[in-house]
């Protein structure tokens, strides 16, 4: 399995890799605090060490991949810390935001997937965005399974976590 990662990361290393939001949300509240990870409850489930993989694998990539709206809902979840982390974690999300490649999807065409009711706007933007173009990294399994299935390869960072990858 680790084979076919690296392989995957190796071809898309200059296409490009799409970070879904908790990823996202990771990357913004270590950045802030590493030891607030395992305290803020949706990033609860990682350690620090598991922001420490995230920056690695992001290191190795020419173009990291968001849209407005992942880049929304992070901003969204980030006003759920308390002071003054808050506030410190949307200054480096402002400060940051410029290493990311920004694609729009419009949503009428993400709400045109068959499975919108299902996924919603983001994860079918995820989909438009990323087909034919880049690899996605996202912790969410049901979403993951589903982009495989469209033929857009897709990388799930709890099994990146479980296998101890670098």
């Amino acid at each position: 399995m680790i084979d076919y990662w690296r392989e995957l990361f190796e071809r898309y290393r200059q296409k490009g890799i799409l970070v879904d939001t908790n990823i996202l949300l990771l990357y913004f509240v270590g950045r802030t605090n590493r030891e607030r990870i395992k305290k803020f409850n949706r990033t609860e489930k990682f350690v620090p060490e598991d922001y420490d993989l995230l920056v690695g694998i992001l290191g190795s990539f020419k173009k990291i991949v968001t849209t407005p709206n992942i880049l929304t809902e992070v901003n969204s979840l980030v006003n759920q810390i308390g002071e003054p982390e808050r506030s410190n974690c949307l200054r480096i999300l402002a400060q940051d935001i410029s290493i990311f490649s920004e694609n729009y999807c419009e949503s009428q065409v993400a709400a045109s997937d068959r499975k919108f009711a299902q996924f919603g706007l983001t994860d079918c933007g995820i989909l438009v965005t990323a087909k034919d173009k880049y690899l996605v990294l996202t912790d969410d399994l049901k979403l993951a399974n589903y982009l495989q299935k469209q033929q857009i390869d897709t990388v799930n960072f709890n099994n990146l976590r479980v296998y101890g990858w670098e």
